[in-house]
């Protein structure tokens, strides 16, 4: 499939300018968490999501009122929880994208939290998706912060849904679905007890395909295996599951090389690629337009476990 030159040329019946308004909304919220709070920080794990939310906060910060340079430092730090089993593309490709801009990268570490003894493994390659609870609260904990700025979309998952803008976290780093506070008219109730927290969701709003649009009109660059790729993997219970050491093939399982890409990406052991030969943001934007399944769905195990995982998962502390 050739990519043609322009958005407009494959897409002519999709108006665009629907972004500016997401854009504005988002910056809009980015500059409330930095004014309302003392010690925010930006969830940065280098996928997409976080990519975008992390051009947007260049934009409210960063970026001059004449042209398109972004200078400066943004006015909080980059944070990362990671689980030790992130994809290597992954992780190279955040520290080289930190130190481009220049900005300041926290990392919270399951790895430390299982040395800590605060997390503990049934078996050595369990996923450890859920375990960045613990090691993400440990890092609020330790670096005090009051507000987490992640790239959660309601599109994604039934519980986050239910999410506000600014979600309230009590004390213990809960969410409790009966205490989120009624966001009316662009209001936002943004005040906390001691050892409570918030977490912001700029693009709350935003869709699957509203981010890719977006990737493809800033051209804000992606970990490669968000693109089309040949990679081995073996179909497990409806997901092709990638062949890693942490994803061994099992008994009577077959491996099979196809052309894959990533549509989230996560722990190496709950996050499965499809099948796609799109190579570009805007192949990408043609063929979100036909997908009737979202990514989280498609692409993630630990999301099939049950219609109430990520919500217990949240209620726990989770992101």
């Amino acid at each position: 499939m050739n990519a043609p030159a322009s958005l407009e040329h494959l897409l002519p019946g999709l108006d665009h300018q629907h972004l500016d308004g997401l854009e504005e909304e988002a910056i809009f919220i980015l500059r409330e968490v930095a004014a309302s709070f003392e010690r925010p920080a930006l969830l940065f794990s280098g996928g997409k999501d976080s990519c975008v939310v992390l051009r947007l906060a260049e934009k409210a910060f960063k970026q001059h009122a004449v042209g398109s340079d972004f200078q400066g430092r943004l006015p909080f730090p980059l944070l990362h929880v990671d689980t030790g089993h992130n994809f290597p593309e992954v992780i190279e490709f955040r520290d080289r994208r930190v130190a481009e801009m220049g900005e300041r990268l926290v990392v919270g570490s399951v790895e430390d939290s299982i040395r800590r003894g605060t997390v503990r493994l049934a078996d050595p390659l369990e996923s450890r998706n859920g375990h960045q609870t613990v090691a993400l609260l440990e890092a609020i904990e330790e670096h005090r912060y009051d507000c987490l700025i992640g790239g959660a979309r309601r599109d994604e998952e039934k519980a986050r849904a239910k999410e506000r803008i600014f979600s309230h976290r009590d004390s213990f780093g809960q969410w409790q679905p009966k205490e989120q506070r009624p966001e009316l008219w662009t209001l936002f109730n943004t005040r906390i007890k001691p050892g409570e927290h918030f977490r912001a969701f700029p693009i709350s709003n935003w869709t699957e395909l509203d981010v890719w649009l977006y990737l493809a009109r800033e051209r804000i660059p992606l970990p490669g295996l968000y693109y089309s790729h040949e990679r081995e993997v073996v179909r497990r219970r409806g997901l092709l599951v990638p062949v890693t050491p942490v994803t061994p093939v099992q008994p009577g399982e077959t491996v099979e090389t196809l052309p894959v890409r990533f549509r989230t990406v996560g722990d190496m052991t709950c996050t499965c690629p499809v099948e796609s030969d799109a190579a570009s943001a805007v192949e990408i934007v043609a063929e979100t337009l036909t997908v009737t399944v979202s990514e989280r769905g498609a692409t993630r195990m630990d999301d099939r476990t049950s219609d109430a995982s990520m919500e217990r998962r949240k209620k726990e502390g989770y992101f």
